[in-house]
């Protein structure tokens, strides 16, 4: 997409967009993320996780077939909001439905082989690029966004439901609403619905160059809005899990975007590397995070997902400084990336598991899409906060500084089992753990023992 935005299509049409517009595009995304993340959660909620999976793929397909059709930056920037929509959906959704169809003890398992097809896709995308864009043109990289949508077509007729939602939902005649609380008198209504509008228009001004020079002050105002909104959700027993939820993820996101962002830039710029070096290091990094992933969720399955997720990220802080302490020699920079990369960003294939087991069946989606996409907020400002500390010392200085304080805290967090100790203090009859064999919503379960496979 970059080379398309910034540059001259094949069709030689150019938009002659400004680097800020450049990277509005790319952050145009988060403006909507926790906005899809929590209807379409909700919508699983009360529908099930497949229409949720399907209404998902089908809003990004579109968005992204839309990306094709752009005339100018506006267009572009509208067909990003629905992708944003779309994404935090089937993040939503697909978490959701995973985790809800395999059996209890092989969850953290069926969260890492997810998770890592973000990695896989990348890895593709990458492939297709380049056979794609060179002879037919940038727009065929979006115009490809409808194959998707075939998938989504044959998954509402060929999966069968959640076995999980169906179970606790379905067969019970229940019909969750996790927006309730959001809308309980005319009064509460209209209040939360500016709340909505203040946090939307915001980000949009954050993340778009209308914003410039009230950065600080409509960030704080979006952080506000969203957070009257999620202690509204939690309700007088939840409030301070939402909360608590949606800072774990902040910082999980803050330490792992930098390197995400900015590696490609710290490779050209301070390192000097050409084009075909830096694509050589980003592919050790993506094939890091796919194996991370993956073994994330054979260790979480063995040890449980929090002591898993702990430890793998104490274990990457070893890898943290040795990555930018190497220049000039490219297999060991790659090896230490692929390391640094499965033990931090490639635990984040936990995160499903992780964040699914502290909300019950009937709002896990709308809860799920909401604190992970809320928290996602930190991939946004993870760039903003490397490259301003990079004004005062080496960029490869700054995303180690960053990577290895945001890591720390996240297994603070993770490890002492922040989240669910807070949450007892309003709720002390709260379940350890909702995806737990036998757990029971209200009951306090065996925290993460795998139980016998249902066949």
């Amino acid at each position: 997409m970059g080379a398309g935005v910034e540059g001259r299509g094949h069709d030689g049409f150019d938009f002659g967009l400004s680097t800020v517009q450049a990277a509005s595009l790319i952050s145009g995304a988060f403006i909507t993320r926790w906005l899809g993340g929590a209807v379409l959660g909700a919508l699983g909620d009360r529908y099930g996780r497949k229409l949720s999976m399907v209404v998902s793929i089908l809003l990004y397909s579109l968005g992204t077939f839309a990306c094709g059709f752009a005339w100018n930056y506006h267009s572009l920037f509208a067909a990003r909001l629905a992708i944003g929509m779309g994404m935090a959906g089937e993040y939503s959704a697909g978490s959701t439905y995973v985790m809800e169809s395999w059996p209890p003890a092989l969850r953290n398992r069926a969260s890492g082989f997810l998770i890592s097809g973000f990695s896989v896709g990348s890895v593709l995308a990458a492939q297709v690029y380049d056979w794609v864009v060179p002879s037919l043109g940038w727009r065929w990289m979006f115009y490809l966004g409808l194959i998707p949508i075939a998938i989504a077509l044959w998954m509402r007729r060929a999966l069968p439901e959640a076995e999980e939602w169906t179970e606790s939902v379905a067969d019970e005649g229940a019909e969750p609403h996790p927006f309730r609380p959001l809308f309980p008198t005319p009064r509460r209504a209209a209040v939360n619905t500016v709340l909505v509008a203040v946090a939307t228009l915001s980000l949009f001004l954050v993340f778009t160059p209308g914003g410039a020079g009230l950065v600080p002050v409509l960030s704080v105002v979006a952080g506000i809005s969203l957070a009257a909104l999620a202690v509204q959700l939690g309700g007088k027993r939840g409030w301070v899990l939402y909360l608590s939820m949606i800072v774990t993820l902040f910082f999980a996101f803050l330490y792992s975007w930098p390197i995400q962002a900015l590696l490609p830039t710290y490779l050209k710029t301070e390192l000097g590397y050409s084009t075909s070096q830096v694509t050589d290091v980003l592919y050790f990094a993506g094939f890091g995070t796919m194996v991370g992933c993956w073994t994330a969720g054979f260790l979480g399955d063995r040890l449980g997902t929090k002591k898993a997720y702990a430890l793998t990220l104490l274990a990457s802080l070893a890898f943290v400084y040795p990555v930018f302490a190497v220049e000039d020699n490219l297999l060991l920079l790659g090896a230490l990336l692929f390391l640094l990369q499965a033990t931090s960003f490639g635990i984040s294939g936990l995160l499903p598991r992780y964040i699914g087991g502290h909300f019950p069946t009937r709002s896990r989606g709308a809860a799920l899409g909401f604190t992970y996409n809320v928290g996602a907020l930190g991939g946004a400002v993870a760039p903003v906060l490397g490259a301003h500390l990079a004004s005062g010392m080496s960029l490869g200085g700054a995303l180690a500084v960053l990577t290895f304080a945001g890591t720390v805290i996240v297994v603070l967090l993770v490890g002492f089992d922040v989240p669910a100790r807070l949450n007892r203090l309003t709720d002390p009859d709260a379940t350890d753990d909702h995806l737990a064999a036998g757990a029971v919503e209200g009951r306090p379960a065996a925290v993460e023992r795998p139980g016998p496979v249902r066949r």
